[in-house]
């Protein structure tokens, strides 16, 4: 322990004395103030907190005289391994103490493990970039009314990125059971009303037994497409009073939903329109749930030999593939069936639409086109968060999930082509395959303009990353907005090397869910690398300490163009608009004045370190280094100073 000192710190007087406050202070007094005495220096040991006292605040509480030896927490946590919940991702609280002490002492801290997190945002983001690799929910724990209000635009994401996660919050719903202060303004009656129009589904139990059937069905609930984030409330005193009657007590056995297929009827009336239209285009966001997602996707094309733009909200299509043209987007002016699956927003990628003064918008197929979709999310909606898009018109629509469709589609495709439509759709896949590699050698051209310059380019800073992972088991999770490169030059071709973006575009997803991803590729040895913009990276910083405790291996380039760029473009857009300057538009938008240093903020997160790098010449070595820190088990940050986009 370390020694007090007996008398008050000199140099902290003195320099009250020299800096005229005490002067001061003794100019206002009053005299019957001034007549108080002061303590003489000897007295004051007698004030200083005795061994008892310092035992009392720092040794653990005696044993509770109640003597309890389970507690309903100790079931709590049987029912989350019996649903396999590898991780729960917390920042402590009193609400939930009953579960944390339960996860580590009865538990013994595995299936779930806590992973500690130091905001609640980064818990829930976690979860979620943790779901969309290793494709089974992680739980999350929050305390009562704030613990959740902080993880709300985490789980606003999962929600609007059909991601499962599992929510848990403690509360304490009696009100005479509530402690004075912090647990009346941190409890409510019903605390899911904050997330219910974000949330799949919640539910409060009232008993240990109601707990058991709820968290299986919300299990259930959760990861049946279309997937989302669930909650539930957990009073306090359910987890921590005894069991009273444990031999009562069941766990529900879960299985989980077969995804339901479209109707055969529907699926066989699109295969007619695919095999013959002349200029199929299938348009795709999120099909891939599971690895067999993408080979199913890959399948389909394969056998129409005909045209895939993927928005890559999962890795639903190779990049290299021949029939991969999501970077010749006018293929769908000239597609005479557009066959759109699990699309997150089909209007957004059917439209041309202008954001001017008067904002006007016009389809960006042709009339006559005929437009099938196939998916869930039509199945569950709500109504006060806008994230289903706007109305688009369609010709066929399939209710039935995509990837477990899929199959079905190829072979009655399969069952109406003959020799001649082989023929053709064969000469059309090589078209289609010299159009892919012409936009894949212009890319390498368009990489190598600025390729010296300071600020770095993006492109550069992509290409030399991959240059030195190629060759690796790697995943990269994460991307700064609009920062395409991966897609044009990497070859993206396993299921697990992309997972797509935020979903709700919530800032402060990217640092948190790219490690979240990483501790799923962890147990897999795979090699875990994300881009990240620079104002993402500042929402949630603390995220890095979470990797460092846990030695959570990832690679986190931070593209700092020292700007919400976006908002910046938008301001500027704004200034011209009205015929105003432009030459301001960086207040309020520009994080620079002082410039942030990425990589120390990392070290004194316990990462490694690189950076800031200006000189693009200095980024290989940088990487190098970062690479063998992350092959070591820790994670690494590069701060690349780089163009805008």
């Amino acid at each position: 322990m370390t020694k007090r000192r007996n008398s008050p710190d000199s140099s902290r007087r003195n320099f009250l004395k020299g800096a005229g406050l005490v002067g001061a202070a003794a100019a206002v007094t009053t005299p019957a103030a001034a007549a108080v005495p002061v303590m003489p220096a000897e007295k004051m040991k007698a004030a200083l907190p005795g061994p008892r006292q310092v035992a009392a605040e720092t040794m653990p509480p005696g044993a509770d005289p109640v003597n309890q030896t389970t507690s309903g927490g100790d079931f709590m946590v049987d029912v989350l391994k019996s649903l396999d919940v590898e991780y729960m991702a917390i920042n402590c609280a009193s609400s939930y103490r009953g579960l944390h002490e339960a996860v580590v002492n009865h538990g013994n801290n595995a299936k779930p493990e806590i992973i500690t997190c130091v905001h609640e945002d980064i818990a829930v983001h976690i979860a979620q970039g943790y779901a969309k690799i290793e494709g089974k929910p992680m739980a999350m724990a929050c305390h009562g009314v704030v613990g959740l209000q902080h993880a709300t635009m985490a789980m606003y994401n999962a929600w609007c990125d059909r991601v499962p996660v599992l929510v848990m919050g403690g509360n304490i719903m009696e009100a005479d059971k509530r402690a004075p202060g912090a647990e009346w303004v941190h409890a409510g009656v019903d605390i899911g009303q904050l997330v219910r129009e974000f949330t799949k589904w919640d539910d409060q139990p009232a008993s240990l037994q109601h707990f058991a059937e709820s968290a299986v069905r919300a299990y259930k609930i959760a990861t049946t497409p279309p997937m989302g984030p669930v909650f539930l409330s957990l009073d306090a005193e359910l987890q921590e009073n005894p069991i009273p009657d444990p031999e009562s007590l069941r766990i529900p056995k879960f299985s989980p939903v077969v995804p339901p297929q479209g109707d055969s009827a529907a699926i066989a009336a699109a295969a007619k329109m695919l095999v013959e239209a002349q200029n199929p285009v299938i348009v795709c966001d999120r099909v891939a749930r599971t690895p067999q997602g993408m080979a199913n996707l890959v399948a389909l094309a394969e056998t129409l030999q005909c045209a895939v733009i993927d928005n890559a909200g999962r890795m639903n299509f190779p990049s290299r593939h021949p029939l991969n043209q999501s970077f010749r987007r006018a293929l769908i002016g000239q597609a005479d069936v557009i066959l759109a699956i699990e699309m997150n927003d089909l209007w957004g990628t059917l439209t041309h639409f202008s954001d001017r003064i008067n904002r006007r918008s016009r389809p960006a197929y042709k009339s006559g086109t005929k437009i099938v979709t196939l998916g869930v999310r039509d199945l569950y909606l709500k109504s006060n968060y806008q994230d289903f898009g706007r109305w688009q018109d369609v010709d066929l629509d399939i209710a039935g999930d995509g990837e477990a469709s899929l199959p079905a589609l190829t072979e009655a495709v399969r069952r109406l082509i003959d020799d001649n439509r082989k023929a053709a759709y064969a000469e059309r896949g090589k078209k289609l395959a010299a159009a892919h590699l012409a936009m894949v050698e212009r890319s390498k051209t368009d990489a190598t303009i600025g390729w010296d310059a300071s600020p770095i380019t993006t492109a550069r800073m992509c290409a030399e990353v991959y240059n030195q992972i190629k060759d690796e088991d790697w995943s990269v999770v994460g991307t700064a907005i609009r920062l395409s490169w991966m897609h044009r030059l990497w070859d993206i071709k396993k299921p697990y090397q992309w997972n797509g973006g935020s979903g709700g575009a919530g800032v402060g997803y990217n640092l948190p869910a790219s490690i979240g991803a990483a501790l799923a590729n962890k147990k897999h040895g795979r090699f875990t690398v994300a881009f990240g913009g620079d104002g993402d990276f500042m929402f949630n910083p603390g995220a890095l300490w979470t990797a460092a405790h846990h030695q959570i291996p990832i690679l986190y380039i931070v593209h700092n163009n020292r700007a919400y760029h976006q908002e910046y473009m938008y301001l500027v857009a704004m200034a011209a608009r009205h015929g105003r300057g432009v030459d301001r538009m960086d207040i309020g938008t520009t994080i620079k004045d002082p410039n942030i240093d990425y990589a120390t903020v990392a070290r004194g997160m316990g990462a490694h370190g690189e950076g800031p790098i200006t000189d693009p010449k200095d980024l290989a070595p940088a990487l190098t280094r970062a690479i063998a820190a992350v092959k070591a088990g820790g994670p690494a940050v590069v701060d690349v100073v780089t163009d805008p986009r």
